[in-house]
């Protein structure tokens, strides 16, 4: 007889919070990730990057929570929206830095810009903007981890918007069938650029009921609460390392500022989500949710937090400069790892 499965109580995350020493890292890591963004998007308005980038201010605990529950030889897959992540994961922080202003000391030497970011040293293999392409190599990877015997872990971020491509669901067949070694894990901001999800999908759609179709495990979670994310990313890594197959993650949050861009939508006149419905997701910062759980449990103090922002805003004022500084990839190099 088939065992029966005890993942369904990642439907309700233990209420009690983490240790001292996991909270304080995962709250260190989310004010780091949200600090580094908004300051690139405001340096981004002196318009010395000159890479389109896409900013995940506001879907950070995402990020943060599922990478914590991750070790540093699993590995990650991104998309288009894709700093949080490779912060996350541990990513260099100058690579990221200087790969947007272009520079010899990117991650990709300057040559992917913010969609192409690598670091393979903590297990952040690639990100790009093609819709759906995150789902397939980790799948892929996961497979390679199941015929090495390996009990790693392959996980693939992505927007809601994967969910209506074909790639999506031929590696969540082929996952299930071979029982893989794969997270999915379903950033769902509601909207695919300026489209939203309810004129995209029939009335009533559930992303979850229809993984489960394919004999997965999949649950939803409220993407902003940071402690939830870790916890229901926790019990997925261990149910997943059991060689029980892969587990879907929907985790429902919204990106605060434009697709494409530093700005709001508000200051620029687009009209597809009104101000109000922008300020209403705000008031669900992950941050200054993190912040209060933190007070609130006693696992840190606000002058504690105050230390811990001093030196991370002191660490990227470093960086900044370094990056700025960094020279250029030479022109004779151009044709440096083109096929």
């Amino acid at each position: 007889m088939q065992a029966v499965s005890t993942f369904d109580a990642l439907s309700n995350p233990a209420s009690d919070p983490p240790s001292t020493e996991v909270a304080g890292r995962l709250y260190r890591n989310l004010f780091r990730t949200r600090y580094v963004e908004e300051t690139l998007a405001e340096l981004y308005q002196e318009k010395e990057m000159r890479t389109p980038t896409h900013f995940g201010i506001g879907q950070e605990a995402i990020a943060v929570g599922v990478c914590e529950a991750l070790r540093k030889d699993d590995v990650v897959y991104s998309h288009h929206r894709c700093h949080t992540h490779y912060l996350a994961k541990g990513g260099n922080l100058l690579g990221l830095v200087a790969e947007l202003y272009g520079r010899e000391t990117g991650c990709s030497r300057g040559r992917g810009g913010s969609v192409h970011l690598t670091d393979k040293s903590v297990g952040f293999i690639g990100s790009s903007p093609i819709l759906g392409q995150s789902v397939g190599l980790a799948t892929g990877s996961a497979l390679a981890f199941r015929m090495d015997r390996s009990d790693r872990i392959a996980t693939a971020f992505f927007g809601e918007a994967v969910c209506e491509e074909g790639v999506f669901y031929e590696a969540l067949n082929y996952a299930s069938v071979n029982r893989l070694p794969v997270l999915y894990v379903c950033e769902n901001n509601f909207y695919s650029t300026e489209t939203p999800l309810h004129v995209r999908q029939p009335p009533g759609t559930q992303l979850c009921d229809r993984v489960r179709a394919f004999k997965i495990e999949a649950t939803k979670i409220d993407g902003n609460d940071l402690v939830s994310v870790y916890d229901s990313a926790r019990r997925a890594a261990e149910y997943i390392r059991g060689g029980r197959g892969p587990v879907f993650l929907e985790c429902e949050t919204y990106r605060w500022r434009e697709h494409v861009g530093p700005m709001f939508d508000h200051q620029l006149g687009r009209t597809y989500r009104s101000k109000q419905e922008v300020d209403a997701w705000m008031q669900r910062d992950p941050v200054a949710r993190a912040e209060r759980m933190l007070i609130e449990s006693k696992l840190a103090s606000a002058d504690e937090m105050e230390r811990w922002k001093a030196v991370i805003r002191a660490e990227l004022e470093a960086v900044v400069k370094k990056a700025k500084e960094s020279p250029w990839p030479a022109a004779s190099t151009l044709f440096d790892n083109v096929w």
